[in-house]
């Protein structure tokens, strides 16, 4: 792939805006928006810091039982990509409030003809 093919201006707005919009949904506990975000396929993966989800009904599981207390958190060091006009892998760590530890998310997003999607992403703990 040409360089000129990496992050270019109107790509990377519109992933950026779905990456924040993801974030504004998830510290808001928003199931529906999120679930929208996530491709709708058997295929799509979601590595968490307690669990392994491989499909989207696993995922749309663990999102409605988990709890909706405590999900601010604090972005740094975030870094979004893209190549081409449809695919990007967005990266970015996170702490939360009274709590040392911290966070690390990875997300790859797809362009598809209904918008920006996430197929695989993965949250892990240091420490």
């Amino acid at each position: 792939m040409n360089r000129e093919h990496i992050d270019r201006p109107a790509v990377l707005n519109e992933v950026t805006a779905a990456f924040y919009r993801y974030e504004q949904a998830l510290i808001g506990n928003d199931v529906q928006v999120l679930d929208e975000l996530f491709w709708a396929d058997s295929r799509t993966v979601r590595y968490g810091a307690t669990e392994n989800l491989y499909g989207i009904e696993a995922i749309r599981a663990f999102r409605n039982a988990r709890p909706s207390a405590g999900l601010d958190r604090l972005l740094r060091n975030t870094t979004i990509t893209t190549y081409g006009e449809d695919m990007a892998v967005a990266s970015t760590e996170f702490t939360r409030e009274n709590s040392e530890r911290v966070g690390r998310q990875m997300q790859t997003w797809v362009k598809f003809p209904y918008g920006w999607r996430i197929v695989a992403a993965h949250v892990s703990l240091m420490g």
